[in-house]
C-alpha cells in the first residue's frame, strides 16, 4: 500500500464534469492498494495519516497534525501509484490489488480515518476515470508505506 499525501490550502474532484468531494485546506491522499495489503496493513496507514503531523503550528513549522489544525482529507484511489517500468517504457501493474479485493480495503482505509478524525472523509469514485484539482501548501508531499 503506498499513500501519497500532498498538504493542500484546497482540493476536489471531479467525475464527468461533477465534483464528488473536496476540502479546504487539509490532505490530499492519493491511494494505491498492492497485492497482499489486508486490513492490518490498512488500518496502520490509516493512523500514520491522522497521525502525521505535517500541518503548520502557531510559528508556521510542521507540528500539528490534521484533527488538532481542524484541517481536512480527501482520499483518492490511485491503482497507478503501484506501475512498474523494470521490463521497458510501459508500465505494468501487476503489484496493484484486484479492484475487488482493492475497493473493500479502500472504504476501509476511509472509515478508519474518519474515526480518527471523528468527521467523514470524502473520496472520488472508485475506479471512475477523475480529475483532481488541488492547490499545494509549501510544498508539502510525502510518502507513506
Amino acid at each position: 500500500m503506498k499513500v501519497v499525501l500532498q498538504r493542500v490550502r484546497t482540493a476536489s474532484v471531479a467525475v464527468e464534469g461533477k465534483v464528488v468531494g473536496e476540502i479546504g485546506a487539509g490532505y490530499l491522499l492519493l491511494v494505491g492498494l498492492a497485492l497482499g495489503d489486508d486490513e492490518t496493513t490498512v488500518r496502520r496507514l490509516a493512523a500514520d495519516v491522522a497521525k502525521a503531523r505535517l500541518m503548520p503550528d502557531a510559528q508556521g513549522k510542521m507540528g500539528v497534525n490534521l484533527r488538532d489544525a481542524g484541517a481536512d482529507a480527501l482520499a483518492v484511489s490511485q491503482f497507478t501509484l503501484l506501475a512498474d517500468f523494470t521490463k521497458g517504457n510501459r508500465p505494468s501493474f501487476n503489484a496493484a490489488a484486484r479492484p475487488e479485493v482493492a475497493q473493500p480495503l479502500f472504504d476501509l482505509f476511509v472509515r478508519e480515518l474518519s474515526a480518527h478524525l471523528g468527521r467523514p472523509v470524502p473520496t472520488g469514485i472508485f475506479g471512475a476515470d477523475m480529475a483532481v484539482s488541488l492547490v499545494n501548501d509549501g510544498p508539502v508531499t510525502v510518502v507513506l508505506t
